[in-house]
């Protein structure tokens, strides 16, 4: 028994010495120059005074502080702060300790190094943003709170960027439940049911590369309030003129061990359900080899305005998806993600078209009616191991599309019927193993998929008659593409740290073949026999390559490096059977890229990047016989295998004061290729446009300058959003057979303004200001601006009701009626018991039934003029479940 006793007291004591050792209590006291306690300092510790912090603390009322240290440098960075005072900086050693330290009086302003422990907390790269301290009166979902947070952008579409940069990953708990499509989570999950949004810099998501490999990407973690969670939303909606309807079930759970979300909405008021189930997934290999769909053929469509779907989109759709994640045991999990689209469009409207020619201009009218239809199955099974030495991924994905189209094409001079088929099948399987085998990492990939494409378009009366019936009218030309595609990429290597440094080679081979298979027929049977309207296509590519790459980290985690040095040895061949010709390419390329980031201070950073990069002609580029890509577009690349010389160079820097809620950065990029083909269109009097390749060499060279801020002004209670850009390009173009320099300028400058201006009024403000410019040889064509501004109020006059006005105005300098006015009214009641909203809506109160919009692109512009809904009213009850 004593023997079992002095066993228990030395392992306590080891205990003991190992926590004294991992952890030190850094405590003192904060005077003035006049001994007085200073209640309410900022105390801040980091390994240096570049890094970021360690640990933060807040002086008590007897201006006495402890701080909890976990760190093995030998020494520590100490800053004090407070308002009125000059700083206190000191370099002392990491080992518990008590310090005093005194503050003089200072004239100088410290509110940037004020640490607001109410809204932000940061540990290290992990900046934890409170969503009580952003939540707004109106604000219901998560994706609410986020628009508000500074350094956060979500796009029109969903992405969420930080910084300018799309995050990594949208963790819910520490769990990657929904594989890209957070969406779902962002616009349904309640934020009653949110703690903390935790920004996660430089995050990398495989835990046994994080001492190996830098990432500079930031993904987010949501924190619930609760361990388990059951939260979601439910909306009902009717409305009228025309009867209008919206359903929509969203329910949630979220445990330690299981999380779920399920999914069925429905509606005809114009909202785009299909934007929750996108996927912004970051591949970590395998990115030239996807199962994406491909379209060969297309109808003749207007282009989708530049505002929200609501005012335009007129739909009938359902979606139902379902994603589950069961934890099996600890760093296991098991992934479920299907979804189901099933959708009827309707679109109206007209198109004017100009193309400049450097000897012509020439114009096309259409009127256009639209019907399309969209039902789409996809489906994701994951199952991941992410422990602390080993990881495996094994990703089964697939993708069913049975969409359609019917449109008609009202000419001044005729009438156009369009009817396409367009059916789409994709499987694939990937493949990541790293397991720790001594000093080393073991890395294994393999990307494996199938593809499959059967397009069908129908065009009346026929087209190019000139080509296709001597220059005489005929009824009828269908257009039939097939084209498959197997592929698969494996590759094996390993990962070893040699001090501050890591290097990364890997071998391996991949091999792609796709079959293109084309025919055209007029007047149902008569099909064309001529081989230049045929395409028996084979294309195999096939590689094998050894990829290194370097990474350096230095000591005080100031400088990151990475240079990657791949070698490939790439073979291509390209056989028509019907044109009995076949065409190989061999090419040894080296591909180097180089990253550089240097951390100045704990606030600024500068990064710089430079990459050589090859790329080779797809299928989609190579046939050899025309197809009728559109009803107006014959396409055909009877010409070498296309090869691209590109060289990429940019350079940034980045401002980050998260305790100040501001973010700053700046950035100009340079690119320059050069390439072996030369794409020709020749555009006929009617617009119709035939395009070939012509083995010529050109270049092309791109200027791009991008800045944009964010700050939260706390006091104001209001979130601040700036960004610009400035574009440059320069390419050449072969026009009705006369080669032109085609140089293009843009600019873009969009901002936001969130504000609680009072207990009674909220009110936010977005706009977007944009010119393009485009000109032959220096002279200028063409320019367009384009205005977007959006105003919101909100008046409580009680804390559970709100009366919302809203105002739109969009326009453009190119059409005389460019000028389009929205106005929308709202009122919400919001119950108590049980927790629910009543919304009543009216859309489009001036009932503008269209709107002009304009856009320019190269050597063309065009001028679209969309029928729109009508105006309506909708009351929708909301429920947060």
């Amino acid at each position: 028994m004593d023997h079992f006793r002095q066993i228990f007291l030395f392992l306590i004591s080891i205990f003991i010495i190992s926590v004294g050792y991992s952890q030190k209590e850094i405590s003192g006291q904060v005077l003035d120059d006049q001994d007085e306690k200073l209640s309410g300092a900022t105390v801040m510790v980091s390994k240096d005074s570049v890094s970021p912090i360690l640990a933060y603390g807040i002086s008590d009322a007897n201006g006495k502080f402890k701080i909890a240290v976990k760190n093995e440098n030998d020494s520590l960075f100490l800053k004090v702060s407070y308002i009125g005072f000059g700083t206190f900086k000191k370099t002392i050693q990491n080992k518990a300790q008590t310090l005093e330290v005194k503050l003089s009086p200072s004239s100088e302003s410290l509110k940037e190094v004020l640490v607001k422990s109410e809204i932000l907390r940061q540990h290290g790269d992990t900046l934890s943003f409170s969503v009580a301290a952003f939540k707004g009166k109106n604000d219901r979902v998560i994706a609410d709170v986020l628009k508000k947070i500074p350094g956060i952008d979500i796009r029109p579409n969903g992405q969420i960027f930080y910084r300018d940069e799309p995050i990594q990953k949208y963790y819910i708990e520490g769990l990657d439940l929904l594989e890209g499509r957070y969406n779902l989570a962002n616009n349904n999950l309640s934020a009653e049911a949110v703690s903390k949004v935790e920004i996660l810099e430089n995050h990398q998501p495989v835990k046994v590369l994080d001492s190996l490999e830098f990432s500079e990407r930031a993904s987010i973690n949501i924190k619930l309030k609760k361990d388990i969670t059951y939260s979601g939303t439910a909306t009902a909606g009717i409305g009228a003129a025309p009867l209008l309807w919206q359903t929509k079930v969203t329910p949630m759970i979220f445990t330690k061990k299981r999380q779920a979300i399920f999914t069925y909405q429905s509606n005809n008021t114009g909202s785009d359900v299909s934007r929750e189930i996108r996927d912004f997934s970051i591949n970590f290999f395998g990115d030239q080899f996807t199962i994406n769909k491909t379209d060969w053929l297309s109808i003749q469509n207007i282009s989708e305005p530049p505002f929200s779907q609501e005012r335009w989109l007129d739909n009938n759709v359902h979606l139902g998806s379902a994603n589950i994640l069961q934890r099996i045991k600890e760093n296991i999990d098991l992934k479920l993600n299907i979804s189901y689209l099933n959708d009827y469009q309707q679109q109206d409207g007209s198109t004017q078209t100009r193309y400049f020619t450097p000897t012509d201009t020439i114009d096309v009218i259409e009127n256009t009616n639209s019907d399309l239809y969209v039902s789409t199955l996809q489906g994701k099974l994951t199952l991941e191991n992410n422990a602390d030495k080993n990881y495996l991924k094994n990703h089964l994905e697939f993708n069913g599309f049975w969409n359609a189209a019917r449109g008609v094409i009202d000419r001044p001079d005729t009438k156009i019927k369009q009817q396409l088929d367009n059916p789409f099948f994709g499987i694939k399987n990937d493949l990541r193993l790293l397991r720790t085998v001594g000093k080393q990492l073991i890395t294994f990939n393999s990307n494996t998929g199938f593809t499959e494409n059967n397009q069908d378009l129908m065009v009346q009366p026929g087209q190019f008659e000139a080509i296709f019936n001597d220059g005489h009218p005929y009824n009828e030309i269908q257009q039939l593409v097939s084209a498959r595609k197997i592929y698969t990429d494996n590759s094996a290597g390993f990962t070893k740290a040699l001090g501050k440094f890591t290097i990364s080679p890997k071998f391996g081979f991949s091999f792609q073949h796709q079959q293109l298979d084309s025919d055209v027929f007029l007047n149902e049977d008569d099909e064309v026999l001529d081989v230049n309207f045929k395409n028996r296509t084979e294309f195999v590519q096939s590689s094998v390559y050894f990829k290194n790459a370097f990474r350096f980290e230095s000591k005080d985690e100031t400088w990151n490096l990475r240079l990657s040095t791949p070698l490939e040895f790439k073979s291509f061949h390209l056989e028509d059977d019907n044109f009995k010709d076949s065409r190989n390419l061999d090419r040894l390329v080296f591909e180097p890229n180089f990253y550089v980031k240097k951390k100045i201070s704990a606030f600024w950073e500068a990064n710089a990047s430079a990459g050589l990069r090859y790329n080779f002609g797809e299928i989609q580029q190579l046939y050899y016989g025309f197809l009728l890509n559109g009803y107006r577009n014959l396409n055909r690349y009877n010409a070498p295998i296309s090869e691209e010389q590109k060289q990429n160079y940019s350079g940034g820097l980045r401002y980050r004061n998260p305790l100040n809620q501001l973010f700053l950065n700046a950035s100009y990029s340079y690119a320059y290729s050069e390439n072996n083909l030369l794409y020709s269109s020749n555009i006929g009097e009617n617009g119709t446009t035939i395009l070939e390749a012509v083995a010529r060499n050109n270049s092309f060279d791109n200027h791009s300058f991008k800045a944009g801020g964010s700050k939260y002004f706390r006091k104001l209670k209001t979130s601040l959003k700036l960004n610009a850009s400035y574009n440059l390009s320069n390419r050449q173009q072969l026009l009705n057979n006369t080669l032109a320099e085609v140089n293009t300028k843009s600019f873009n400058l969009r901002g936001s303004v969130e504000a609680d201006i009072s207990s009674w009024l909220i009110a936010n403000y977005s706009g977007n200001f944009s010119t393009y410019t485009s000109g032959f040889e220096g002279d200028d064509f063409q320019k367009i601006e384009n205005h977007q501004h959006t105003i919101e109020l909100y008046f409580y006059p009680k804390d559970n009701q709100y009366l919302s006005l809203s105002g739109e105005y969009y326009g453009n300098s190119l059409s005389e009626n460019g000028d389009n006015y929205f106005v929308n009214l709202g009122y919400q009641f919001t119950f108590e018991k049980p927790k629910m909203d009543l919304n009543l809506s009216w859309r489009n109160i001036l009932n503008t039934d269209t709107f002009i919009n304009a856009y320019n692109n190269q050597y063309y512009y065009v001028q679209s003029s969309y029928q729109l809904r009508p105006s309506q009213v909708l009351a929708t009850l909301k429920f947060s479940l």
